[in-house]
């Protein structure tokens, strides 16, 4: 059986499900090394996976080993470096969202993958979860007839890393917990975002507001679609409570429900008269499946020579309308994206 050899960068929370994927759970897929720039780090989930190899740099790992792709997993502003030099050393690349920074880099991440005749695949997992499937097929055989209106909500438990707070490495909130639900709407909608309005403010870790001027930790963001439908995105992170997952699609004919806060039938049922069920404590648990689809996709776009089905373009579109509203935050008007 042909195997893809794969590198990843970056042995944090990402990281590490997609190496325990790569290695474990994708028998097409082989994993040779782990890079981070802490080695230590990279030590340890390599020993966990049962891999020597470990660099500090994607450089490093280039000049010593051969490998077909690199997953990135790596913080958002070292996404384009990686992805060019991955690219112009004929490596495929999936890489983790948000794609990048800003569209100038997005760009550059495409012409460098196309140029080198590799492939280029974005981190949206919710493409590859069940339900969300089974909602989109849903929505192409017509059962809820036009879909018009589309909420999303993507809710964090816990803070998200410092870069990410900071305007100098990092896009905010709607870019490290909401683009999924940018990418989700545009998704199931078929069709493109064509304006956006959003509120936001930081109610949940004020301290960090002090620290990094315009921090916000909770969103609202509608959307206009090129064809007329709507979209409405509800963020919020640290909630503390769960991590919170859930799309409702309202058709001219019906409604499709995706998600819920329960991870388990159980319930416990106290003479107090409370109920206690489990949430899901983080997006690890909630999209465990999905995470392994979308890794076994890329490795079979590789082995087959066929488009991925999440390409750079998507990413780029996601990208798009969170810095859209994250320019709309800042200036208190609809941005528009289509027809500006």
């Amino acid at each position: 059986m042909k195997k893809v050899r794969v590198c990843i960068v970056g042995a944090g929370r990402a990281g590490t499900v997609h190496a325990h994927n790569l290695a474990f759970r994708i028998k097409t897929s082989e994993l040779i090394a782990i890079i981070d720039e802490n080695l230590d780090i990279a030590k340890k989930l390599a020993n966990e996976i049962g891999i020597k190899k470990v660099y500090k740099t994607l450089s490093d790992a280039l000049k010593e080993e051969d490998f077909d792709a690199v997953f990135i997993a790596s913080p958002t502003f070292t996404h384009a470096k990686l992805t060019i030099e991955a690219a112009e050393a004929g490596k495929h690349v999936f890489c983790e969202k948000p794609m990048a920074l800003t569209l100038e880099e997005a760009d550059e991440m495409i012409l460098a993958t196309k140029k080198n005749d590799v492939k280029l695949q974005i981190g949206f997992m919710r493409r590859f979860d069940s339900e969300f499937k089974q909602a989109k097929s849903l929505i192409e055989k017509g059962n809820i007839g036009k879909p018009i209106l589309i909420k999303s909500v993507g809710r964090g438990p816990g803070l998200p890393p410092k870069w990410a707070c900071d305007p100098k490495t990092g896009i905010g909130m709607l870019a490290e917990v909401n683009s999924h639900d940018f990418d989700t709407i545009r998704w199931l909608m078929n069709d493109e975002i064509a304006s956006v309005y959003a509120e936001a403010n930081s109610f949940l870790a004020p301290e960090l507001a002090k620290e990094f001027p315009g921090f916000y930790d909770v969103a609202a963001v509608i959307l206009r679609l090129k064809n007329g439908g709507l979209g409405i995105i509800d963020g919020a992170c640290p909630v503390g409570y769960s991590y919170d997952a859930r799309v409702e699609i309202l058709g001219t004919e019906g409604l499709i429900s995706i998600g819920e806060l329960k991870s388990t039938s159980l319930l416990i049922c106290y003479k107090d008269m409370k109920v206690i069920s489990e949430t899901f404590r983080s997006w690890r648990n909630r999209f465990k499946d999905a995470y392994i689809a979308e890794a076994e996709s890329f490795i079979n776009s590789i082995l087959n020579d066929s488009e991925p089905e999440v390409t750079g373009e998507d990413g780029k579109k996601a990208l798009e309308a969170v810095l859209a509203a994250n320019r709309s935050i800042k200036e208190q008007r609809i941005i528009r994206l289509i027809g500006d």
